[in-house]
């Protein structure tokens, strides 16, 4: 993989006009027979960017995973709303004319603060990535093992319950502004529900809600810990909250998940 092109590479048909665009990139970041989630959101999100230069930072963003993304796309973005500190826009990319993926961001500048009420450090908080082994998953989709490195972040030996969480970084140089880091790396874990699964089955995420906690986060090193739990699991769905730390076990973005849990 050639360092500092990967996501560059990936981003560049985004252009900011509407209509179609080609990922020539895009086999880097397949996951199955859609691109993964992190990636076709973080090209939304650079559509609205591009389309609007000059927006107020990211606060918070609504994402919905209709269909398949592939290599042959077409993008659009408007504003729905512009008022004195928060602009609203909506942003999509289609596939062979039907909608893939629907996405609503929400800028907004920051103001004096009048609630403060930080969000709490993580429970068994693991350590610094550099003193958790490398993970080495076979099973892993191959996207993972491109562009990411994992580190274990959660206690051996201890009780996980329906989460999964890593220590996660890109692998490759880049020079990706934070929030669009934050995209791209936000749903990087398979869901918690899979530690709850009587048996072995594909799993789809069928939308996701975040917030942005810090849009000027730059982790050391680039590691964030990355965690997906289950909040509860039946009938074929489970409610999953999303959430990354930086490696000073800060808090940077808050979602929630529904997957579709088959098999």
């Amino acid at each position: 993989m050639a360092s500092g092109m990967t996501i560059a590479s990936l981003l560049a048909p985004v252009t900011g006009q509407p209509g179609p665009a080609r990922l020539a990139h895009a086999a880097d970041w397949m996951q199955g027979r859609t691109l993964y989630g992190g990636a076709s959101a973080l090209i939304a999100y650079t559509m609205a960017t591009r389309a609007f230069p000059g927006l107020p930072p990211l606060r918070a963003g609504q994402i919905a995973f209709v269909a398949p993304v592939g290599e042959a796309i077409e993008l659009s973005a408007e504003i729905v709303r512009q008022g004195r500190h928060v602009t609203q826009v909506r942003s999509e990319i289609r596939c062979e004319g039907k909608v893939a993926l629907s996405a609503f961001w929400v800028f907004a500048e920051g103001r004096e603060a009048n609630a403060v009420h930080p969000s709490a450090p993580p429970e068994d908080w693991p350590g610094p990535p550099e003193e958790n082994e490398c993970v080495t998953h076979p099973f892993a989709p191959s996207f993972v093992a491109k562009n990411f490195e994992l580190r274990y972040g959660q206690r051996k030996g201890a009780a996980h319950g329906a989460a999964v969480r890593r220590w996660a970084r890109l692998t490759e140089a880049h020079d990706l502004d934070p929030v669009s880091t934050l995209v791209l790396m936000g749903d990087v874990m398979p869901p918690g529900a899979m530690r709850a699964m009587r048996r072995q089955g594909p799993i789809s995420s069928i939308n996701w809600s975040f917030t942005v906690l810090d849009p000027e986060s730059r982790s050391r090193d680039g590691w964030y810990l990355a965690e997906n739990a289950s909040q509860h699991a039946d009938a074929g769905y489970s409610s999953e909250r999303l959430r990354l730390w930086d490696a000073q076990g800060r808090q940077v973005l808050d979602g929630i998940q529904c997957v579709a849990v088959f098999g």
